[in-house]
């Protein structure tokens, strides 16, 4: 293997011994042509104008995407306070029926010992 690689090297070919080497392609002339310059693409102009209004419109929408988010706890927050109210107001409505069952048995109490509620017979003193 190194007598190939030295023969190649040597001679200036890639192949292996007895093959022969593709021409060169032929070079082309260029010496009479006029060169202009390319002309200018509009495509990277209006990508980039695209980019920057699909760039503002996503702005837009993650500015509106923030609002609403902002709105949704603040929401969140108003139920859990308007909950946590309604469980305080549920309790305080308990004791007060609690309260008003004792005070109407001592009420009914207070009526059966006391003379002045008592009914009286109106006929029977009379006779």
């Amino acid at each position: 293997m190194d007598e190939r690689a030295s023969w190649s090297r040597r001679w200036g070919l890639s192949g292996p011994p007895g093959s022969l080497p593709l021409p060169a392609p032929p070079m082309a002339d260029h010496s009479s042509r006029i060169l202009y310059p390319r002309p200018k693409s509009l495509l990277p102009e209006m990508m980039n104008a695209d980019m920057d209004a699909v760039d503002a419109e996503n702005q837009v929408g993650l500015e509106e995407k923030t609002r609403l988010i902002n709105q949704v706890l603040e929401l969140q927050h108003t139920l859990e306070d308007l909950s946590a109210r309604v469980d305080v107001v549920k309790e305080e409505n308990l004791k007060l029926k609690s309260e008003n069952q004792v005070l109407g048995q001592y009420i009914e109490n207070l009526m059966s010992t006391s003379s002045v509620f008592q009914t009286t017979d109106t006929k029977s003193k009379r006779k």
